[in-house]
């Protein structure tokens, strides 16, 4: 009688052939959901080229974001600022993160799949600009 870890691990397939599926281990440390949220993605290293990539989301956890990008120069070990949510509306909160790239796939459509973790959030950004002063001397 098989173990309840081996039929876990089987897959049944067409025809009735049955193949177990090869033990990985699993590195998220929380669970994704998949949502689509505007973000600002720009390095954070001023020795790199510059970009100002704005993408949303394809797969959020509460310490990593999944995107594609045409951007080639995202690399593994990069460090970003990240803006999320971001809107150009100038009532609207955003929040700032430095993250790092962890995963970076060539993807079949010519896109680059992108992961990164959140090291730290920077701070709130607000649309509005606080050293501004309205009608006083």
């Amino acid at each position: 009688m098989a173990s309840q870890l081996d039929l876990m691990t089987k897959i049944n397939t067409p025809g009735g052939i049955t193949t177990t599926r090869s033990k990985q281990t699993e590195r998220r440390t929380s669970r994704r959901c998949k949502i689509t949220q505007l973000m600002r993605i720009r390095p954070s290293d001023p020795e790199r080229d510059p970009f100002d990539d704005i993408r949303g989301t394809l797969s959020v956890s509460r310490t990593g974001v999944y995107f594609q990008s045409s951007v080639p120069t995202y690399a593994v070990g990069m460090r970003l600022f990240v803006t999320m949510p971001y809107s150009k509306e100038p009532a609207s909160m955003s929040h700032e993160y430095l993250a790092e790239v962890v995963r970076r796939d060539p993807l079949p459509n010519g896109l680059f799949g992108v992961g990164f973790k959140i090291l730290m959030e920077i701070g709130l950004q607000s649309g509005y600009n606080r050293g501004y002063s309205f009608g006083g001397k």
